[in-house]
């Protein structure tokens, strides 16, 4: 039902708070990082590079990957920088 999106746990630092969401695996991971800055925008300053980090491995995401191509999987844990 789900082939499309994929259930990751956000840690968003600025907040200090968890958030499970679902993001699509077609959309490029700086998009999702945008889309994020968007609805926080009262937490984050506009100007500023938002990263996606992996908890468990420490990669660094590109912004230009997409989500499927990346190890990015149900169950991921995620930080927003």
């Amino acid at each position: 039902m789900y082939e499309n999106k994929i259930l990751v746990n956000i840690y968003i630092l600025s907040l200090s708070r968890n958030y499970e969401m679902f993001i699509p695996v077609n959309e490029k991971v700086g998009h999702i990082a945008n889309l994020l800055n968007n609805v926080m925008s009262d937490c984050f300053d506009s100007n500023k590079v938002i990263l996606i980090l992996n908890v468990d491995n420490g990669k660094c995401y590109k912004n230009n990957e997409l989500v499927r191509d990346t190890d990015i999987v149900n169950g991921t844990k995620l930080v927003l920088i």
